[in-house]
């Protein structure tokens, strides 16, 4: 069975893994006891309506608990939103996540895909949705803010669902100053995911924000009814406190970008911009396999719409884990090379 996204550590002896891009800084010591705590409350069924965890968000992002809907990870309201909302023609960008496409397709949608700068242009013609991810997801980079109010007019005057994707987006600097949310509109829905921010990707939390209250109601009438554990409730209500935790992120990954986009660039890559916890870098080199040996998983991205062969994504992790990684990557292309 092939994984065709990041994190499949299982079955193998996986030292570092470099192929997930969440939170260098592990899960907040009290959202783990906030977790733990929660199991003793596991043996009832879990509030399907998640109340107290949509009441601190709605706090949290400063917007109606009514035009927002928990969900299991981003993933699972990807798939309740499109099976919800059931758009008959699509625009996606490529190179992005392949969940998108997948989701769409299940509902028999017609799915058209364009490089992420040709997508302003692109709508003029219209579409039922649009899905785009802000910060992109193999790229790193982040929508051009003019570029993102003007998608966000256009979807508004055409009718058209813009889902934007912006999962990444609380681990960037300034990325509250590019989120779609400055421009929400009844056709914004905003899509959010505590499996990044605060690498809690096994206890599977996410969250839509809908700028139609009516719009919200029919997604979070889609899908299973308890889609959200207790123990991911409970977890997500401690994470919320936690903004020392992610400033003190969005310094390290600041940092160690920079320090690992420099010495993959010394190393000979050809290595791409990025604004995000994530790089994607071009090598000549069977670059995942070679680590792999190595007991070091990158994401080999030869499965992404747009790219092919060649083309990595590597995690920004903590400085010690990076340089591993740069040590390791040495080690293994010093034999190619002779």
């Amino acid at each position: 069975m092939v994984n065709e996204h990041g994190g499949d550590i299982y079955g193998r002896d996986i030292k570092l893994d470099f192929s997930s891009n969440l939170n260098p800084l592990g899960m907040p010591e009290n959202v783990k006891k906030a977790a733990a705590a929660a199991i003793a409350d596991s043996g009832r069924y879990p509030d399907a309506y998640c109340r107290e965890l949509t009441k601190k968000l709605s706090e949290y992002e400063n917007t109606k608990a009514e035009n927002i809907v928990c969900g299991n990870g981003a993933d699972d309201l990807i798939y309740r939103i499109v099976h919800a909302l059931r758009p008959r023609t699509a625009i996606i960008a490529e190179p992005t996540f392949s969940e998108y496409a997948k989701a769409l397709r299940e509902v028999g949608c017609m799915v058209t895909e364009y490089e992420q700068d040709d997508i302003p242009a692109a709508l003029n013609a219209g579409a039922d949705m649009l899905i785009l991810c802000n910060p992109d997801n193999p790229t790193g980079r982040m929508i051009p803010k003019d570029n993102l109010g003007y998608i966000c007019r256009i979807c508004a005057e055409n009718g058209t669902v813009f889902l934007c994707d912006e999962c990444f987006i609380d681990l960037c600097e300034n990325g509250h100053e590019r989120s779609a949310r400055q421009f929400m509109n009844e056709n914004i829905i905003v899509l959010k995911a505590f499996t990044k921010t605060y690498a809690m990707a096994g206890l599977r939390l996410g969250y839509a924000i809908s700028g139609s209250t009516e719009r919200a109601a029919k997604i979070r009438r889609s899908g299973q009814f308890w889609s959200v554990s207790t123990v991911a409730q409970a977890a997500g209500i401690a994470a919320l406190g936690e903004r020392e935790y992610i400033e003190r992120a969005r310094r390290i990954i600041s940092e160690e970008r920079k320090y690992l986009s420099d010495e993959l660039g010394k190393i000979g890559f050809e290595v791409y911009p990025s604004d995000a916890n994530y790089i994607l870098f071009r090598s000549k080199y069977p670059l995942d396999e070679l680590l792999l040996k190595e007991g070091i998983l990158i994401r080999n991205c030869n499965n992404y719409s747009g790219l092919g062969d060649g083309y990595f994504r590597t995690a920004v992790r903590l400085h010690e884990e990076n340089a591993a990684l740069i040590e390791a990557i040495e080690r293994v292309t010093k034999w190619q090379k002779t």
